[in-house]
């Protein structure tokens, strides 16, 4: 259980003048319960009022590992059979003496479950946001959370080396990502943080891809995106590499993207801004003449989710600071021809940022 920032949010509570909040997201609630829980279409809440004790409510079937976890307050469990929000109504009216003003996690609730969630309460307020604030709680990561990330990051390049051999002729690649998974299910590893991509071809130039029953093609690059969930983390990289000798044209464009990836990664270091970091990698990209083919951000938030706040783009002028975490992932997308990404996520340093995944980044042939 997180408890200093459990009392982080009952002060900034206080300050709006808020009475309680409904914390619904799943990774919001384990980074402050320790409880890690996917709920699928069950509900699960944390109520956090400002002056008294919070609770969990959890499904009857989870009940019981909420119990067991760092949580040391009351945990309410629900069947199936009843209904949630009329038990949730039930306990906050006999629980708290004021609910006037209730905040709750906008960037999680669905429409359907706010207006069921209000509905009980036609007298109180709901106009306060707190996914921001959860998000500025979660944005600078403790040494411990690091920690952590750097494991999970390990556990990303098993994977690249796991996937990397299983390239050979014949083989498709929705057979690799089956390799890399199988092989890290024995080791240890029970989930990917994502859906793993593995690309072959001309597929890699579709940034969001799926994998299939496509074969990898000679002297074509095939496109690895990838990452392991450990202990409640995320880890997320990826590499394209060569199956067996590449053009001229495509080893051009690896160094183009080789080159905006470096150039990002090291001009990193607290006091720069969000924006500036995109724009030094974008312009790498766009000054040799590719810049329409860089279609996405450069970076994401990383940490109990594998995309959280803050983005890396254009706009953006958050400053950086130490503990922050984020990938670099430029990338160049010529469709029916050639795609290549390369990523790495990072934390920021005292004076520039490190990486969680250490595989190689040097065009590699197999």
């Amino acid at each position: 259980m997180n408890q200093e920032k459990i009392s982080e949010l009952k002060k900034w509570m206080s300050q709006k003048g808020l009475d309680l909040i409904y914390l619904t997201s799943p990774s919001t609630i384990s980074y402050l319960t320790g409880f890690v829980s996917d709920p699928h279409e069950r509900v699960l809440g944390l109520f956090l009022p400002v002056q008294a004790d919070p609770f969990l409510f959890a499904p009857a079937l989870d009940a019981q590992g909420a119990k067991d976890s760092s949580w040391s307050y009351d945990v309410v469990g629900y069947l199936d059979s009843e209904d949630p929000w009329e038990k949730i109504a039930k306990e906050i009216k006999s629980r708290y003496s004021k609910f006037t003003n209730i905040g709750v996690e906008k960037g999680s609730f669905t429409v359907d479950r706010f207006e069921k969630f209000t509905s009980y309460f036609p007298g109180s307020d709901f106009s306060v946001n707190v996914t921001p604030t959860i998000e500025q709680l979660q944005l600078r990561k403790t040494p411990h959370e690091i920690q952590l990330m750097k494991e999970a990051g390990h556990w990303a390049d098993v994977a690249f080396e796991i996937g990397f051999s299983a390239i050979k002729e014949g083989v498709s690649e929705a057979e690799i990502v089956a390799e890399i998974e199988y092989q890290l299910k024995r080791r240890g590893v029970s989930q990917m943080s994502f859906d793993t991509e593995v690309l072959a071809g001309a597929k890699a130039a579709n940034p969001h891809g799926s994998p299939s029953s496509d074969l990898v093609q000679k002297n074509k690059f095939v496109l690895f995106d990838l990452g392991c969930l450990w202990k409640g983390y995320c880890s997320d990289a990826t590499r394209t590499i060569s199956f067996g000798e590449p053009t001229d044209f495509d080893r051009k464009i690896y160094s183009i993207v080789l080159d905006a990836q470096l150039t990002a990664q090291k001009a990193v270091k607290p006091g720069m801004k969000a924006s500036e970091i995109d724009k030094i990698a974008r312009d790498v990209i766009a000054n040799a003449g590719y810049g329409e083919y860089f279609t996405h951000r450069l970076g994401h938030g990383i940490g109990m989710s594998v995309h959280e706040f803050p983005s890396l783009v254009a706009g953006n002028d958050l400053v950086l600071e130490e503990g922050m975490c984020f990938s670099i992932e430029p990338g160049i997308y010529i469709p029916n021809q050639v795609g290549v990404r390369i990523e790495d996520c990072y934390h920021v340093t005292k004076d520039g940022c490190e990486a969680f995944t250490k595989t190689p980044k040097e065009l590699k042939i197999v």
